[in-house]
């Protein structure tokens, strides 16, 4: 582990007036290296949903760790997702999604999380990537041991890959209690039918689809359907692989966003997303402590209503 420096401790007042770049360069002014950072402090408590099938409240940011976990035994570079992981959790972060897919990301998971003093606080998601009864067992008993769970909070069906013979498996090992919640995702927009058929008809706790302020089909129908069904939601690509952050290069954040309690483009971006009431938890990937906290900082403050919403896809349509 590495020396603790003084934790930060930066108002929601102080974040509506800096940006991504200006709340790093704060960080940076404040001792905090990319090697020496501490926790964020979050200055209050992380908006949490319902997990409509149980009750339980979960935090609306979290994290994925598709590319960025993926390090091998790079030591420095595990120093520093340490330090992400940090970040999630000190700015009330609480999933973190992964999948066999990933490469040895479960793995690079289960090794530093296990590192924190409370492992147990993270919800884990990962997923079953693979085509046979026999072959997908395998493959969760092996995630489970990766990621040094006895239990997987959630366990998703990946890409649908075999979803009817897996679905059978996920259910029988949530009655077992080796899982505590079964999905099913994908990454595309032309799949949103096809996993909304299928929560439709079978017992599904969550469903993970693409959604972002620029690409917006999920509000047609896969949103409002899960809402009304009852399953939680779960978006990735928020950031479109950084595309979004290319569209606003440059360019201020417009002055009304500091009413939606918006300090920087990622949280006007993931804000958008968490606005909308049947999303329950958005998970940014990212390698970088800083933007770690900054992405966290999206689950506090003011939530745009759905004037605002509007106001702010009208705005990064007229760039």
């Amino acid at each position: 582990m590495f020396a603790k420096a003084p934790a930060v401790f930066v108002s929601l007042g102080r974040m509506n007036k800096i940006n991504r770049k200006q709340a790093i360069q704060l960080l940076t002014a404040s001792g905090l290296g990319m090697m020496g950072l501490t926790a964020f402090e979050a200055p209050s408590k992380m908006l949490k949903r319902p997990i409509p099938s149980s009750g339980e409240l979960l935090p609306v940011v979290g994290i994925g760790s598709w590319l960025q976990f993926d390090v091998g035994n790079n030591h420095k570079e595990k120093q520093v997702l340490t330090e992400v992981l940090q970040q999630v959790i000190a700015g009330g972060g609480k999933m973190i999604d992964s999948s066999p897919m990933y490469g040895n990301a479960e793995e690079v998971i289960g090794e530093l999380i296990q590192k924190l003093p409370a492992p147990d606080d993270f919800f884990y998601a990962t997923k079953v990537w693979t085509s046979g009864r026999e072959q997908g067992i395998r493959q969760m008993e092996a995630s489970l041991k990766k990621m040094q769970r006895k239990q997987m909070d959630l366990m998703q069906i990946h890409n649908l890959s075999d979803w009817e013979t897996q679905l059978a498996t996920l259910t029988a090992w949530k009655k077992e209690g080796k899982i505590r919640y079964i999905g099913i995702t994908h990454y595309t927009t032309g799949m949103h039918a096809s996993l909304q058929k299928i929560f439709e008809k079978h017992l599904i706790d969550f469903v993970q689809l693409n959604y972002s302020i620029l690409t917006r089909d999920a509000e047609k129908s896969i949103l409002p359907a899960a809402k009304n069904k009852g399953v939680a939601v779960i978006i990735n690509e928020p950031l479109e692989k950084g595309r979004l952050f290319e569209m606003v290069k440059g360019r201020q954040l417009p002055e009304w966003a500091k009413e939606y309690d918006i300090g920087s483009w990622a949280q006007y971006f993931l804000k958008y997303i968490i606005s909308h009431p049947a999303v329950n938890c958005v998970i940014p990937g990212t390698s970088n402590p800083r933007h770690a906290a900054d992405n966290m900082m999206a689950g506090h403050g003011r939530i745009p209503d759905e004037a605002g919403r509007q106001k702010m896809a009208r705005f990064l349509e007229s760039l």
